[in-house]
């Protein structure tokens, strides 16, 4: 008995529908196989309302420095308002320059980078000493040292933002990335990034990506550092890249503690800009005690020659940001 139109139809329409589940459910990525495979995206390209990146006309030579008669001198600021890392030692006493011991791991890194290379480092963690442009005026460069959170007052925002407008220097290094959070000037300061969250603290390649700078000339082309390897939210715009670190490097991966997957094969770690008047050379690297004693440790000389590359050309003693 020949079957029904109807009932052809019903069983072709019932082994698509059967083909079609099929092909759905062993096609739904799981996921991991979601995630990018190029790293986090869309992390924003914010405009913070200054003249910024890497044209020269961004910088304001106002004649606020004299080297020739002053010299050269920095301002390292590294108050805590959270998390302490080690490198920092216990908080210090206020005033300028308290007393420093062994456990100012960073501190005694920087003052001893500017005796050998013939800069002057004073240092604080008193918001006071940022009180007033005029205070911040007698150094070439501001050295932000891990510091955390909210650890500006106003006058010391004002001061902040009126010495970049006139030109001054700014070192952001490792923790920097965690201040000001809600301060969207000092975002842009850093590039226009901000710290969101860092894998475990691990061994990793890092890719000097240009050696023209005076902070990479010098260094190779690849080179094994350890760090905490911040991921970034937003990412970095209108800068020049210096370093990143090659995720495929990283033993434990790039997945940091609030999920934030890596940047991919564009991972930065060290960037310059030139920003609202000044000039801005930062580094999300920096973390271990040992990349800033002389206790030996993979890569430690190559960080420490890149810092101090940074300083310099902030500072306006050698070129910046090239």
């Amino acid at each position: 008995m020949p079957l029904r139109r109807s009932t052809i139809l019903s069983t072709a329409f019932g082994a698509a529908m059967a083909a079609t589940v099929m092909l759905l459910t062993t096609s739904i990525p799981s996921a991991a196989e979601k995630r990018p495979p190029s790293g986090a995206q869309n992390l924003g390209n914010p405009d913070y309302g200054v003249c910024r990146g890497t044209d020269p006309e961004c910088y304001h030579d106002w004649d606020n420095f004299d080297p020739a008669t002053d010299g050269y001198r920095v301002l390292v600021y590294s108050r805590t308002a959270g998390p302490r890392h080690a490198h920092l030692g216990p908080a210090l006493p206020a005033g300028l320059n308290p007393p420093l011991t062994p456990a100012h791991a960073a501190q005694n890194a920087l003052v001893k980078l500017g005796a050998d290379n013939d800069f002057a480092v004073d240092w604080t963690e008193d918001v006071t000493q940022l009180s007033s442009p005029s205070r911040l005026f007698r150094y070439n460069a501001v050295i932000f040292m891990s510091t955390t959170r909210d650890t500006l007052d106003d006058p010391a925002q004002t001061a902040l933002r009126q010495y970049i407008r006139g030109g001054g220097g700014f070192v952001g290094i490792h923790n920097a990335f965690g201040t000001e959070y809600n301060w969207e000037w000092y975002e842009g300061l850093l590039g226009g990034a901000n710290y969101y969250d860092h894998g475990r603290n691990q061994p990793g390649t890092v890719v000097t990506m240009s050696r023209r700078d005076v902070s990479t000339a010098g260094l190779p082309a690849r080179w094994q550092f350890t760090d905490e390897w911040y991921n970034l939210v937003p990412f970095p715009s209108r800068v020049r890249i210096l370093a990143n670190v090659d995720e495929a490097s990283l033993p434990e991966g790039p997945t940091g503690g609030s999920g934030h997957p890596g940047h991919g094969r564009n991972h930065p770690v060290s960037w310059c800009q030139y920003y609202d008047g000044g000039r801005s050379w930062v580094t999300t690297l920096g973390h271990a005690v040992e990349a800033w004693t002389e206790t030996p440790t993979t890569g430690d000389e190559y960080f420490l020659r890149h810092v101090l590359g940074g300083i310099e050309s902030a500072m306006g003693r050698e070129p910046f940001c090239r």
